[in-house]
């Protein structure tokens, strides 16, 4: 293995501690505490764990963490009721509705009940139209996590060539408007792609958000590229054995071959361990970002886009 790991871990450990910095100097000179909301509608486990965690970090860096966690059966109007207080609520800065929601909730409809300058999560209409057109917006943090880890190990991302493997909302559109923003010459490639491996070979940079286990192989990178897996899958692993109930147990991997990648790559995250952690680390930054803005102070430095 050739390439250099990009320890996500180690990296959102530096964005918490320059957030509970910032939350500090906030509160002691402007007498200011960020806020952040959560909503949790109904009993998933993978979002309780999720939303412990986010508590749990939020806390930890100085911020006020509130949770809301209502009833699966929760209707539209009392859902929309609890946001609209939270939007106007002076000690809540950020606003964060977990995802999915029960399905007979309409996620658009919620996402844009957030207030933009509240929507943590960068998901509201408005907050997309504005990283689109480049003006001053709240970033989804999953993608605001691979740049700010793109930047801390290539200094400057311009006139690089950039290959976004995936079209979602939430990870491959706005990973691709953050690129063009510094100024990176960018391909959105997809299940559509034709010679995919191609497209991918000529990139400085690869950005794989697609969803599919280990799709992106060795033969796709060029060699010295540098790897962004943004991929979490769960795969059967026959090797480990099985469970008590005599299912096959499972292993994390990524939308990379890792092995075989980090044999080309310059550099690569790894999963887990990679982009993961940066999520909720940037959520984190964005509730700051967004307390600042709220306040007219300035933004904290290396935490936004």
């Amino acid at each position: 293995m050739g390439a250099q790991i990009i320890d996500g871990k180690a990296f959102a450990a530096q964005v918490r501690e320059k957030v509970a910095g910032h939350v500090a100097h906030l509160r002691q000179a402007h007498g200011v505490t960020p806020g952040l909301a959560v909503v949790l509608v109904g009993e998933d486990p993978a979002s309780q764990v999720y939303v412990r965690s986010k508590g749990k970090q939020t806390v930890e860096t100085g911020m006020n963490s509130y949770e809301h966690r209502l009833d699966a059966r929760t209707g539209e109007a009392e859902l929309l009721a609890l946001i609209e207080q939270l939007n106007s609520d002076r000690d809540v800065h950020g606003i964060l509705v977990q995802l999915p929601l029960p399905a007979h909730l309409n996620e658009d409809l919620v996402i844009n009940a957030i207030a933009p300058e509240k929507d943590v999560d960068g998901f509201h209409i408005s907050n997309v139209g504005r990283l689109a057109t480049g003006q001053k917006a709240m970033v989804p943090c999953t993608p605001l996590g691979c740049l700010m880890m793109l930047r801390e190990h290539h200094g400057s991302l311009s006139g690089m060539n950039a290959v976004v493997v995936g079209r979602s909302n939430i990870v491959g559109k706005p990973m691709a408007q953050l690129l063009l923003r510094d100024s990176c010459t960018v391909t959105i490639a997809h299940s559509r792609t034709k010679e995919i491996e191609e497209v991918t070979r000529r990139a400085d940079i690869v950005v794989a958000a697609v969803g599919r286990p280990e799709m992106v192989t060795g033969d796709w990178i060029r060699p010295g590229a540098t790897v962004i897996d943004v991929g979490i899958n769960r795969i059967d692993a026959p090797e480990k054995g099985t469970n008590e109930d005599g299912s096959v147990k499972t292993r994390l991997v990524g939308d990379c071959h890792f092995e075989s990648c980090a044999e080309v790559a310059g550099a690569i995250t790894p999963v887990p361990g990679g982009v993961g952690p940066m999520t909720i680390a940037c959520l984190l930054a964005n509730t700051v970002t967004a307390c600042c803005r709220m306040h007219g102070l300035a933004e904290p430095e290396g935490l936004t886009a």
